[in-house]
């Protein structure tokens, strides 16, 4: 597996090695060896599966101390970009973000480190969003950056975003006062 940093410090792009023949295709798709040598040393302890229409975007999502969560995420089928904004005060990249294009084919899974916001935009039918998190889910703890904030400048290259109410409550990044140090 090829472990591929990005300009955020902790944000993480993983590729497997795919093998291919006329029967189909067989890959590693978790090793926690592999993965803990590379710096990622979660306990996950649960797994999590969406299904979006195309266009739909979700996010920005996280949840707070104690209760933060560390993801690995990856897409089952169809297709993803997927998008982490550094919430972690004192970070040098405070407010900003990295996406990556995941799909089906690519194979490609992102770590995202607790402290971080995490959302997706859908870009084909029926596309199947998988995710380890290393916390489980505590309603009370869960927050928003709005996906649509326009100090972050984020094109989810959709034109038209389908979105949940509560996508719609979010803080904006200059109202937010992060639980999260760097």
């Amino acid at each position: 597996m090829q472990i591929i940093t990005t300009p955020i410090p902790g944000l993480l792009v993983l590729e497997p090695k795919v093998f291919h023949d006329n029967r189909g295709y067989f890959f590693e798709s978790y090793n926690e060896k592999t993965l803990a040598e590379a710096g990622i040393r979660e306990n996950w302890v649960q797994d999590n599966q969406s299904c979006s229409q195309k266009g739909v975007v979700r996010g920005l999502h996280f949840q707070r101390p104690p209760y933060a969560q560390a993801k690995l995420v990856r897409i089952l089928d169809g297709a993803a970009l997927d998008f982490a904004v550094d919430i972690r005060k004192g970070s040098p990249t405070y407010g900003q973000y990295f996406s990556v294009l995941l799909t089906a084919d690519n194979f490609r899974q992102f770590y995202i480190p607790a402290g971080f916001a995490h959302g997706f935009a859908a870009l084909e039918d029926n596309t199947l969003f998988f995710y380890k998190c290393s916390n489980f889910y505590n309603k009370e703890s869960e927050g928003s950056i709005r996906y649509d904030d326009p100090d972050l400048h984020i094109d989810w290259q959709v034109e038209h975003p389908l979105t949940s109410p509560k996508d719609l409550t979010g803080d904006f990044l200059k109202d937010f006062d992060s639980p999260f140090l760097y």
